[in-house]
């Protein structure tokens, strides 16, 4: 089974934060979207999907985990990279 990333046509743009300058770094920006996973249950969970500067948002649509989301961190656990790919999921 593989975990499945919905996006809605409502959740078709980019949400940015900024957080402001401090006296150890600059301002920062993130960027993200809103997207729900479908982890079995009876509903899906909604979920933000962290986006690279300039990266265009996902349309909506079914999608998988690329294998590239996922590090093995620190003390050697499986854990999502700060760059989620998403491939799109084709069904017919």
């Amino acid at each position: 089974m593989k975990l499945v990333i919905e996006i809605f046509k409502e959740n078709e743009l980019v949400d940015t934060r900024i957080l402001p300058a401090n006296a150890n770094r600059g301002e920062i920006k993130l960027h993200s979207q809103v997207g729900y996973a479908h982890l079995g249950g009876k509903f899906p969970v909604e979920m933000s999907i962290p986006l690279e500067e300039g990266q265009p948002h996902y349309m909506a649509g079914r999608y998988e985990l690329d294998q590239k989301s996922f590090v093995v961190g620190q003390y050697n656990r499986l854990e999502f990279s700060r760059n989620m790919i998403l491939l799109p999921i084709n069904e017919k």
